[in-house]
């Protein structure tokens, strides 16, 4: 059998990130080189962090932060490249395209705006953004380009020869990952009102869509006191999300529908409109079936907002598995879930308080939970709560004294 030929790769020819042979090799400001797609990736696709604060662009070899994080294409180096393939035999690496530039976007969506080459725009528009990341932000950066595309599925809503143009408007707009200048110039009642129309009447991608841009809208309006945005939300909203928290579209549209219905509820007449389009139940349901643990963190933050009103409330309770459910995912999530189940049950104890619940709570070993609570947690208000349901309770606990610790007993006997 014939040896196998080992070719030593320069190591100016590997991706710091990808650690394969660069295709297109671009540069940071700081000198550092990397093939484009995996910098774009990396500058243009971080998540916010845990305290919902934006990733910051940084140099993954240096660490140094870039304010401006403009990449140069390293002409030389992709020649270099390019010629070394070819000497050794390999694959040559193709001459990568040119970046869009803001000129031919203007000119593509000027162009859009003639009916006959309409769709034809949509989908060179659609193309360009699929090919980078610089040329998904060199889209959302031309003037009027986001606005275009969010006009064409507003003024379209109605008619039913449009499904073609909006389905691309949507993919377009979706694939942009619009920063939150963006998402503020869609910062509209009228734009929020096309969307709950297409989650209502759209197909299963143009629903997905929807919800996604709706979570990101009312994330942003959230930020603001009192906001007419989240004050003027109609009831359809909140039917039209419970439905796609039923049809479990996908699970990017679940978490979006959650988030949107987070931040809805942080109005009070929110939660009673949640409450009246049937929310409750449904999130009791996927909280019975769901192993994901951000999505029960949310199921959970949902039911806690829901919770503060007597609706709310009284919909957990006429659930048969209501209150086990909440009861069942303390200590078992997260130290975020166990905060909110326990929230949950403390409204319930001290704004719904009755002896057939504080029963229940004891056939579910609450008493037991809430002293693990106690112990694991000595310092917080996730414990001050827990000592707080003990106190409204203990007055029906007492007489089941084989249920409950006798130092619990001891504890909370008035």
């Amino acid at each position: 059998m014939a040896a196998e030929i080992q070719i030593d790769i320069p190591n100016y020819f590997i991706c710091p990130i990808s650690l394969d042979i660069m295709k297109d090799p671009v540069t940071l400001p700081t000198g550092i080189t990397y093939d484009r797609d995996s910098i774009e990736k990396w500058l243009f696709s971080g998540e916010p962090d845990i305290t919902g604060a934006a990733a910051t662009a940084t140099c993954p070899v240096t660490k140094q932060a870039l304010v401006d994080p403009d990449i140069t294409p390293n002409v030389i180096l992709r020649r270099l490249i390019q010629s070394w393939c070819s000497q050794n035999s390999l694959q040559r690496v193709p001459t990568p395209k040119a970046p869009v530039t803001r000129s031919e976007i203007y000119r593509t969506l000027r162009e859009a705006k003639v009916p006959e080459k309409q769709m034809e725009c949509l989908k060179k528009i659609k193309a360009i953004a699929s090919y980078s990341h610089s040329n998904r932000k060199a889209i959302e950066s031309a003037p009027g380009a986001v606005e275009y595309l969010a006009s064409l599925i507003s003024s379209k809503t109605h008619e039913p020869d449009s499904k073609e143009a909006i389905d691309e408007a949507f993919t377009i707009l979706f694939s942009l990952h619009l920063s939150e200048t963006s998402i503020a110039s869609l910062n509209n009642a009228a734009f929020v009102s096309s969307l709950v129309t297409h989650m209502k009447d759209g197909t299963f991608e143009s629903r997905a869509h929807s919800i996604s841009l709706l979570d990101q809208i009312l994330e942003l309006a959230s930020e603001t006191a009192h906001h007419p945005l989240l004050s003027g939300l109609k009831p359809e909203f909140f039917i039209e999300t419970a439905r796609i928290l039923k049809d479990q579209i996908s699970k990017k549209a679940t978490k979006s529908a959650m988030k949107a219905l987070i931040n809805a509820s942080s109005l009070g007449k929110n939660r009673i409109r949640a409450v009246e389009s049937g929310t409750v139940p449904l999130l009791i349901e996927l909280l019975i079936e769901t192993q994901d643990k951000h999505i029960c963190e949310m199921i959970l933050t949902s039911l806690d907002l829901l919770c503060q009103c007597a609706e709310g409330r009284a919909e957990l309770l006429r659930h048969g598995c209501g209150l086990a459910i909440v009861a069942k995912k303390i200590l078992r999530v997260s130290r975020h879930g166990t905060e909110r189940a326990i929230k949950i049950l403390h409204s319930i104890a001290k704004f719904s308080p009755t002896r057939e619940i504080f029963q229940e709570m004891l056939e579910l070993q609450v008493a037991v939970k809430l002293g693990l609570v106690l112990e694991v947690d000595p310092a917080s208000k996730t414990r001050l709560r827990s000592c707080e349901i003990m106190q409204i309770a203990m007055k029906a606990w007492r007489n089941s004294p084989a249920c409950v610790h006798p130092n619990l007993l001891s504890l909370y006997s008035p």
